[in-house]
């Protein structure tokens, strides 16, 4: 099928379209009915008409933006009229809201007239919070944007226009970084003419380009003064004084290309003549101007950008108009600036210099990115853009005067990261609590040379979560750090070769004094010693290191095995792995997900004290606990169902305060309906947080089945009934993963240094 004809079907399957309004409020009673509609409704209606700005507090209109488009300029099909654009339209909607949590409304218009369009709009005001034009031809788009500017006291956003320019203007930046070239010097040809070519080029001279350093070029050939053919005032202000009067003229000698025309409209022979490291922006859609083989052959020195996502340096307008429309509304702003659109540009630079999580590369095939010629600007999958755009296009908004409401920055911030994720609001507060503490942990890292490891050991400290440390060869670590580019932010980071290390023998005798019976002689134990993974947990037993964390290349059972035999599991505990399940209004704790196979009814009684423990940790109050079976409260005697039973009867009587019940269907523990009804006796009534599973076998598949289909983000494992505080990675984890355990690890550590009853591994 081709991708055509797959499209047609992506559209026309199911619900046809992209699109659907959900109610925001409950609507399943009476009650509701009359709060929704008559005749509870007409209290905010009332307060609104008394003062017209509670409309933002009392109606959707501060989330709602209005995508406006005549169909006069649609993609690159030209004029095909408004019903045809509708896809489109719908299309910005699903991206407005994907991306920025913004709600939309797609209007298409029959209106040729541009002053049929301003007066459209203009009624529109009173239901939207903003206005973003689309599809609108040059140069009516200018005189829609302008008037609405001056007539509304939302903010209007071209996006055809300005969206284009922010995003090549960030990479426009980091280009000229790259090459090391003067943004005041260069000499930039802009291919095109139109509302997108102009707007590039108005952004660049307010980055900094010379006016008179451009040359602009249409369809007529070079845009020059006393040209009458296709000129308008918006043309004018880059008519040239030259002599030349075609592209490929313009290009001898140019240092950058910006081109938002058409396919084929400059050679790579053209390219050619320019001046050394040449900047070549093709954006031209679907097709660039000239593709980047075509260039490389030519000129290997070459930067390249196009709008293609199977090219590097994708210049994607889902980068800029999601996060500049978010800042915009959250700040009540009455227009979208220069001032904000400057400040976006630069936000998008900056973003791209930072290290790429692990997400963004898994979203490209398992592609690594790094700042350089490949890699100008973040990839739209990034999310972070919505934290590093959105503030700064609100703090600009604010610092301009054009913002009716008034936002603390840092809070705004933490309020963006819920749209994330809810997995970002509990690692915030995770981190939170371990940087106010003020004495920063050890925690050591046998795969002191893995990739990942490194790149989170930036991030760790960075964030202020703890001190890594890391094990391994030190040539071979620094030879690692040097190829990621972190040797700078690594270069004071305590490296240790277990081989070598003056606590080695130290560690030698100490392992053969555990292990003697076991059948470690002193030559077992120094070889042991010496590897990475039992190194490290002595120095955590020896108290040379506050925590660890490993695993991410290793099997679990490999990870966790020298850690048993060098700190032990704590006097009568069971070992058992917990992971936090964390859905968008509710978070669980799912145990045992990692070790014990099919626990005894005592086994798991340990095994649930132990993960309400945890639990009230990280929720601050009392969990409460689930039994889980297939069987409700004795509907069956097998023996699965049996020692459910006895395992709950067991926590009862070893902890009389513990909130628990059971056995009990996964449903009856999460339905307050179901337990409501069939067992008023439940003392968890369809509430439960902590759900401990039969067997290994069920809580595995159990967890990894809900975060795979998307329906909740794991955080874990968290290791539960180790002596010292060690922590063991899910095999193959992501940077993000290994820096959230690290800030759980460090918080562990804490708990233990202030002797706080409520802790994890309690």
């Amino acid at each position: 099928m081709s991708i055509y004809q797959e499209s047609l079907e992506y559209h026309s399957r199911g619900r046809k379209g992209k699109i659907e309004v959900v109610p925001s409020k409950p609507v399943a009673t009476q009650q509701d009915l009359s709060l929704a509609y008559s005749p509870g409704v007409a209290e905010p209606c009332r307060m609104i008409a008394e003062k017209e700005e509670l409309i933002y507090e009392y109606t959707a209109k501060g989330n709602l933006v209005a995508v406006v488009s005549n169909g006069t300029a649609v993609l690159g099909l030209g004029d095909i009229g408004p019903a045809a654009s509708k896809p489109v339209m719908e299309g910005k909607g699903v991206l407005f809201k994907k991306f920025a949590d913004i709600d939309v409304f797609d209007i298409e218009l029959n209106a040729k007239n541009p002053d049929d369009v301003i007066r459209a709009c203009e009624m529109l005001e009173p239901t939207f919070g903003g206005i973003n034009l689309e599809d609108i031809k040059a140069p009516e788009c200018f005189y829609i944007e302008e008037e609405l500017k001056k007539r509304l006291k939302i903010p209007v956003f071209h996006d055809d226009q300005h969206g284009t320019a922010v995003i090549s203007g960030a990479a426009f930046l980091n280009a000229l970084e790259i090459v090391g070239k003067d943004i005041s010097k260069v000499r930039v040809v802009v291919c095109g003419g139109g509302a997108a070519a102009i707007a590039c080029a108005n952004l660049y001279v307010n980055l900094g380009v010379k006016l008179e350093n451009i040359i602009m070029t249409d369809s007529k050939g070079v845009i020059y003064k006393g040209r009458k053919e296709g000129m308008n005032p918006y043309k004018e202000r880059f008519a040239s004084d030259t002599r030349t009067r075609t592209v490929g003229e313009a290009l001898e000698g140019a240092d950058a290309f910006v081109g938002v025309s058409v396919k084929d409209g400059i050679t790579a022979e053209m390219v050619a003549k320019m001046a050394k490291d040449p900047i070549v922006f093709a954006m031209a859609n679907p097709d660039p101007e000239v593709l980047p083989e075509e260039v490389l052959k030519v000129r290997p020195d070459a930067i390249m950008a196009t709008g293609r996502s199977d090219y590097p340096n994708q210049v994607n307008n889902v980068l800029g108009f999601p996060f500049i429309f978010r800042g915009a509304l959250d700040t009540l702003s009455m227009a979208i600036n220069e001032e904000m659109k400057m400040a976006a540009v630069r936000a998008l630079a900056q973003l791209a210099k930072e290290d790429v999580p692990e997400s963004v590369s898994r979203a490209y095939g398992g592609q690594r990115f790094r700042f350089g010629r490949d890699y100008l600007i973040p990839k739209p999958f990034d999310r972070r853009a919505l934290l590093w755009v959105a503030t700064a296009v609100a703090e600009a908004a604010m610092k301009t005067g054009v913002a009716r409401k008034k936002i603390d920055i840092a809070q705004y911030r933490d309020r963006l990261e819920t749209l994330l994720g809810s997995s970002y609001t509990v690692m915030r507060g995770i981190k939170r609590r371990v940087q106010s503490d003020g004495q920063r942990p050890t925690i050591v890292f046998p795969e002191g040379d893995h990739p990942k490891i490194l790149r989170a050991a930036r991030a760790i400290r960075e964030e202020g979560i703890a001190d890594p440390i890391l094990l391994g060869n030190e040539e071979h670590i620094h030879h690692r750090m040097k190829e990621l580019g972190l040797e700078d932010d690594l270069k004071d980071v305590k490296i240790i070769r277990p081989s070598s290390s003056p606590h080695l023998e130290q560690y030698v005798k100490a392992l053969c004094e555990k292990r003697g019976r076991k059948g470690v002689t002193m030559a077992v134990a120094r070889n042991l010693a010496k590897q990475s993974n039992y190194f490290g947990a002595m120095m955590v037993e020896m108290g040379h290191a506050d925590g660890l964390l490993n695993g991410i290349s290793q099997s679990y059972p490999e990870t966790l095995r020298p850690a048993i035999h060098a700190v032990g599991v704590k006097p009568g505990s069971r070992l058992a792995g917990i992971y936090m399940m964390v859905f968008k209004n509710r978070l669980l704790f799912f145990a045992d997900t990692t070790v014990n196979i099919n626990p005894s009814a005592e086994e798991l009684a340990d095994i649930a004290i132990q993960t309400a423990s945890v639990a009230k940790s990280f929720l601050g109050r009392d969990p409460k606990v689930a039994m889980l079976s297939f069987s409700n409260f004795g509907s069956s005697d097998h023996e699965s169902a049996v020692k459910v039973r006895r395992a709950m009867d067991i926590a009862r009587k070893l902890d009389p305060k513990l909130i628990i019940d059971g056995e009990m269907q996964a449903d009856t523990a999460l339905s307050a309906e179901i337990s409501k009804e069939s067992f008023p006796f439940n003392r968890v009534p369809g509430d439960a947080n902590v759900l401990i599973f039969p067997n290994l076998e069920a809580g595995n598949i159990a967890y990894k089945l809900i975060s795979k289909l998307g329906m909740a983000d794991a955080i874990g494992p968290i290791l539960v009934g180790m002596n010292k505080p060690i922590f063991v990675l899910q095999q193959n984890s992501d940077v993000n993963e290994v820096v959230n355990m690290a800030a759980i690890t460090a918080m562990e550590i804490q708990n233990r240094r202030k002797g706080s009853e409520v802790q994890p591994n309690a």
